[in-house]
C-alpha cells in the first residue's frame, strides 16, 4: 500500500503466546505458506501472553500452559516477536527473585535476529529486567489507564519504551494524534478491539483485582457493573464502541496519518474467536472460508 509517497504496513500484535500455542502451530503454516490470502498492507508485530501461574502477570489472568521453550522456538521459527505480560500493577522488591518469571526471561531474552519484548507495568520490574535481561524491549501497558491526554504523553515521550499502549479511550482523537512526531507516532500502538464499556470508571480497579490475584491473594472477583457487561465479549457488539478501529479505520485514516502498530486484545477468549479476529482484520474476504476450512480440518486442533 502506498500512502503519502511511502509503503507503510500495519503491524498486529496478536493475543495468545502461550494461552494458544496451539492454535498459532497450525495457523503461522497457513498465513506465511498461503501469503496471498492476506492483506498485503499488514503483517505481524508480536504474539504476547503469560503463562496461568506467572507472578508478574497482569492485565488479564492467562490460562497458557505450553511449554515455554516450545512457546519460544515457535516464534524464532516464524521469525516473530514474543511479549512476555508481565504487567502486574501491584509489585514488590520480594516478587522480582521469583524463579518461574526469571525463568522466563531466560528463555525470551534471545530470539536470534528478532528482539523480544516486554509488556510492563512496574518501574520497580522494568528497572530489574533492564539491568538484568538486557536485550529486551519494552511496551508500556495499557492497564495504566492513561485517558488524560497529557499523562499518556508525558508516558509517550519516556525513552524507556519502544511502544505504549493508549487507553482505549483515546483512539479516536485525531487532532491530536496527527500533531506527534514521526518518531512518537512509531511508538503507539492502538488497542483495536476493547469490548469493555467506553464510559467505563472501574478499569484500573478492575486490572489491580487481575494483579492480586496473580500475586496469589484470596480476594473476591472484580464484578463489573458496566452496562453489558453480563453479556461477555461479542464481537459484534464491540465492533459499535466508539473506541473500536476497524480495517477500514487503519487504511482510511492510521495508517495515512503514520501509524502503524495496532493491538488485538483476546487472551481470556477462546481460540475460534481469535481466528475471527485474523479473519477480519488480516484476512482477504475471497479467502477467509479457505483459511477458516485450513484451520478447522487441522485434526490436531481443538478450537472452542
Amino acid at each position: 500500500m502506498s500512502m503519502n509517497g511511502e509503503n507503510r504496513k500495519a503491524y498486529f500484535h496478536l493475543p495468545g503466546l502461550f494461552e494458544f500455542y496451539d492454535f498459532y502451530k497450525a495457523f503461522l503454516p497457513v498465513f506465511f505458506n498461503n501469503r496471498g490470502f492476506f492483506y498485503d498492507w499488514c503483517d505481524i508485530g508480536s504474539i504476547y501472553g503469560a503463562p496461568a501461574d506467572c507472578l508478574w502477570g497482569g492485565g488479564r489472568v492467562g490460562f497458557g500452559e505450553d511449554s515455554a521453550v516450545n512457546v519460544a522456538l515457535l516464534m524464532r521459527e516464524y521469525g516473530i516477536s514474543a511479549r512476555l505480560t508481565f504487567s502486574n500493577a501491584l509489585l514488590k522488591e520480594k516478587h522480582l527473585s521469583d524463579k518461574k518469571c526469571n525463568a522466563l526471561c531466560r528463555i525470551f531474552e534471545k530470539n536470534g535476529s528478532k528482539k523480544n519484548g516486554v509488556i510492563i507495568y512496574s518501574d520497580l520490574l522494568l528497572n530489574y529486567i533492564k539491568n538484568n535481561y538486557p536485550d529486551f524491549y519494552f511496551v508500556s501497558s495499557t492497564t495504566k489507564v492513561l485517558t488524560d491526554w497529557d499523562d499518556f504523553n508525558k508516558e509517550l515521550n519516556r525513552p524507556e519504551f519502544d511502544f505504549i499502549v493508549p487507553d482505549f479511550r483515546l483512539n479516536k482523537q485525531f487532532n491530536k494524534w496527527k500533531n506527534l512526531t514521526s518518531k512518537n507516532k512509531d511508538k503507539v500502538e492502538f488497542l483495536c478491539n476493547e469490548c469493555c464499556y467506553f464510559g467505563c470508571k472501574e478499569r484500573k480497579e478492575c486490572y489491580e483485582n487481575v494483579s492480586r490475584k496473580a500475586l496469589g491473594e484470596d480476594c473476591p472477583d472484580h464484578i463489573c457493573n458496566s452496562p453489558g457487561a453480563k453479556e461477555g465479549y461479542v464481537f459484534s457488539k464491540t465492533m459499535k464502541n466508539p473506541g473500536f478501529i476497524g480495517t477500514e479505520d487503519i487504511i482510511n485514516k492510521y495508517i495515512p496519518m503514520g501509524f502503524s502498530n495496532f493491538k488485538i486484545e483476546g487472551r481470556s477468549l477462546g481460540s475460534a474467536l481469535i481466528l475471527e479476529f485474523l479473519l477480519y482484520y488480516m484476512t482477504k474476504p475471497e479467502y477467509q472460508l479457505q483459511v477458516r476450512e485450513k484451520i478447522y480440518l487441522d485434526s490436531s486442533l481443538d478450537l472452542f
